[in-house]
């Protein structure tokens, strides 16, 4: 590759999975203001899938792999309709922060779920540390949630609904991602990401059926800031975000490309904060913070593997959480 365009590219890249991701949570938040959970992500994932499907067959590009789009229909069902529409569904009932907070413990249920590799994972002594530390932040975070001004009218009970919804959504990407990694299909990268959406748009569009969200809906009824956010969706989350995130994973060590996972919950808390006027409390806010705290944990022994500059880089990264928290804080203040 090109040593000057990958220069400007690969922190372009970066911006695009640590913003966008994070702003995705609010763009969520707009689409339901129009659009049913399910019918919003059917629409920004078979969408999405049809344009990145369509060019790469115009390009003459092969999918006649009745295997290999089953392969990609279990991964997108499990790791996009499961894994990001439960998201939406659980986002009707909890703040955009609130949701990605929650999400930001995927990284946990990943160890815990992947069996598999148990003896490698409790072999560092540091894992099992953040694994504590990191539920502990989740308890703290749900405790400060159930007194969250952000609840407003709706009732306790579906609030915590909502939250085992968002775990489960996390489990559901997990079992996705061991899925896909265990069952590799054998098209182009792309090709692949193609299918995934285009039949995870289908499976939210059958859950929408069976939840009767076609029922008196109507499009003519959608206002504009749904079809906004409908549009970052399917443009900027489901494209451009995602699409720079599988090229980092090749450019890229994966341990750097994961600190999307640190960033994305204090883009979405202040994005939320400065866009939506959305209200989260110190309880969820040192949450948050101990959850961050697990998951480096956890994730140490990649890290350490990783070049002097790399490192260099992840520290920057985490640096700014020191900048923004206070300065969100005061806001809430």
């Amino acid at each position: 590759m090109n040593t000057n365009k990958s220069n400007w590219l690969i922190p372009l890249a970066f911006a695009n999975i640590y913003v966008i991701w994070g702003i995705t949570f609010l763009a969520i938040s707009y689409g339901l203001k129009g659009f049913p959970p399910f019918i919003l992500s059917g629409l920004r994932f078979f969408i999405a899938g049809a344009i990145i499907y369509g060019y790469l067959r115009a390009k003459g590009e092969k999918a006649n792999s009745w295997i290999n789009w089953r392969k990609n229909a279990i991964t997108g069902i499990l790791v996009l309709t499961g894994g990001t529409g439960l998201v939406g569904w659980g986002e009707q009932y909890v703040s955009a922060s609130e949701a990605a907070i929650a999400i930001a413990t995927g990284p946990f249920w990943f160890i815990a779920i992947d069996k598999k590799n148990w003896r490698y994972y409790f072999s560092n002594k540091l894992i099992p540390i953040g694994l504590v530390l990191g539920f502990a932040g989740l308890t703290i975070f749900l405790g400060g949630s159930m007194h969250a001004e952000s609840a407003g009218s709706v009732s306790t009970s579906l609030r915590i609904t909502a939250f085992i919804v968002l775990a489960l959504s996390s489990i559901s990407w997990v079992l996705g991602s061991l899925y896909s990694k265990n069952n590799p299909a054998s098209h182009s990268t792309f090709m692949n990401i193609a299918q995934q959406l285009i039949t995870a748009g289908a499976a939210s569009f059958l859950i929408a059926l069976f939840r009767n969200e076609w029922s008196g809906f109507s499009v003519a009824d959608v206002p504009a800031e749904a079809w906004s956010g409908l549009l970052f969706l399917v443009l900027l989350g489901s494209i451009v975000a995602y699409v720079s995130y599988i090229w980092l994973l090749s450019v890229r060590p994966a341990a750097l490309v994961s600190t999307h996972t640190y960033i994305n919950p204090i883009v979405t808390v202040a994005a939320g904060a400065i866009i939506a006027n959305e209200v989260i409390n110190g309880s969820q806010l040192l949450g948050l913070f101990i959850i961050l705290s697990g998951v480096l944990l956890t994730n140490v022994t990649k890290y350490l593997k990783l070049s002097n500059r790399s490192k260099v880089k992840i520290r920057r990264t985490l640096r700014s959480w020191n900048r923004i928290y206070p300065a969100v804080v005061r806001r809430q203040q």
